[in-house]
C-alpha cells in the first residue's frame, strides 16, 4: 500500500502549504510499516534531510532510497529534494516567528488588526508608567538632582536606544546651566571617565543594564572618583551593582524583548523628574538660562498659523466692524 495524495487533499494541502511535521503526523496513520519507519525518524529528527543524502537518510531510518522516495510522495512531494526544500522554508518560518516574538514580543502577532495593536500599546505603556511610578525611589533621585546641581562636570553613557535618552538628559542639564555631556561612543567615552574626580556626576542609562560598554564607561568614572548613577530597569543588573545610587525605572521582568518603547517610558519620566528638581535647585539660573536659550532661536521659529476658520471669523469681523464705522460716519 502507497499513500498518494488524492486531488482534494492535495488541492488543500497546496492551498493550506501545511508544515512538513505536520503533513507527517496527519498521515503517518495511514502509512504502510516501511514508509512509517522514514516517518517515525523524521519525527525524531526534523532537520536531518538538510545534511542526509537520500541513501544516509533511508539507511538512518532502515528504509531503502525507494521508500524515501514512496514517503516524500506520501506527504505531497514529488521527491527528495522538494521535501528539503520544505522543511528550509519551515525552518525559515520558524525563525521569523521566533525573531518576532523575541525583538517585538509575544503579546503582538503578525496579524493583529490596527485597533487591536493600538489598543494593547496603550496597555502596555500606562502599565510602564504606572510602574515606574511606584518603582521610583524619590528620596535617591532628590539626593542625585542636588548632587548633579552642585557637579562641576556631568558625564552620561548611553548607546544605541540608550544614546538618545542620554543625549535627551544631556540637552536639558544643558540649558539650564550644567555641564553635561553624552558619550555613546564607547572610546570617547572612556577618555573622558577617566579624567572625571570627586566634584563630578557619571550617570550610566541602561534598560538591562547588561550593556558591557555603560558598564564600562561608568565603572571607570566611578574609579576615578565620580559619584555613580545608574538608571535601569534592572536593580540587580551589573550597571546598578557598579553604581554608587541605582534609580529603578520599572519592573525589569514585565520587559519581554528588547524594542518594546513602553520600557523607555520610565526611564524618560525619571529624566524629566531629574532635570525638574535639578532646575528647582539653582530656579533663578534655570531661569534666567531658559530664557537666553528661548531668546536665541526665536528668530528661527516661524509664527503660527491662524486656523482657516479662525481667520475667517477674525476677516468677517473686521468687515463688520468696518460696516459699523461706515453706518456710525453716516448717521452722523
Amino acid at each position: 500500500m502507497i499513500v498518494i495524495l488524492t486531488p482534494a487533499r492535495a488541492a488543500r494541502t497546496q492551498e493550506q502549504n501545511p508544515a512538513v511535521q505536520d503533513r507527517i503526523r496527519s498521515l503517518l496513520p495511514e502509512m504502510p510499516s516501511a514508509v512509517a519507519r522514514v516517518a517515525a525518524y523524521l519525527l525524531e529528527h526534523p532537520q536531518a534531510p538538510l545534511t542526509l543524502s537520500i541513501g544516509e537518510l533511508a539507511e538512518q531510518a532502515g528504509a531503502s532510497p525507494a521508500t524515501v522516495t514512496r514517503f516524500c510522495r506520501s506527504i505531497g512531494y514529488p521527491g527528495y529534494v522538494e521535501l528539503r526544500v520544505g522543511i528550509a522554508t519551515d525552518l525559515g518560518r520558524s525563525a521569523s516567528l521566533d525573531s518576532w516574538t523575541s525583538e517585538i514580543g509575544g503579546e503582538f502577532g503578525p496579524d493583529d488588526s490596527p485597533e487591536d495593536l493600538l489598543r494593547m500599546l496603550i496597555s502596555s505603556h500606562t502599565k510602564a508608567l504606572r510602574e515606574a511610578t511606584s518603582a521610583i525611589d524619590l528620596d535617591v533621585v532628590t539626593e542625585v538632582s542636588r548632587r548633579i546641581a552642585l557637579s562641576s562636570h556631568i558625564d552620561i553613557y548611553g548607546v544605541v536606544g540608550s544614546a538618545m535618552l542620554a543625549e535627551e538628559l544631556q540637552g536639558r542639564l544643558y540649558r539650564v546651566g550644567v555641564p553635561a555631556y553624552a558619550w555613546s561612543e564607547v572610546h570617547s567615552g572612556l577618555t573622558s571617565a577617566a579624567i572625571q574626580d570627586s566634584n563630578t556626576v557619571a550617570i550610566g542609562i541602561s534598560t538591562t543594564g547588561r550593556t558591557e560598554e555603560t558598564i564600562e564607561m561608568l565603572a571607570t568614572a566611578g574609579r576615578a572618583g565620580a559619584f555613580t548613577v545608574a538608571i535601569t530597569n534592572d536593580p540587580t543588573s551589573p550597571l546598578a551593582e557598579r553604581a554608587d545610587r541605582s534609580i529603578v525605572t520599572s519592573i525589569y521582568e514585565q520587559f519581554r524583548q528588547p524594542d518594546d518603547l513602553s520600557a523607555k517610558h520610565g526611564q524618560l519620566l525619571v529624566l524629566d523628574l531629574l532635570y525638574l528638581l535639578v532646575a528647582q535647585e539653582n530656579f533663578d539660573r534655570s531661569s534666567a538660562k531658559l530664557a537666553a536659550s528661548a531668546l536665541a532661536v526665536s528668530a528661527h521659529r516661524r509664527p503660527r498659523r491662524t486656523p482657516p476658520r479662525a481667520a475667517a471669523t477674525l476677516s468677517g469681523a473686521s468687515r463688520d466692524g468696518d460696516s459699523a464705522g461706515v453706518r456710525e460716519k453716516a448717521d452722523r
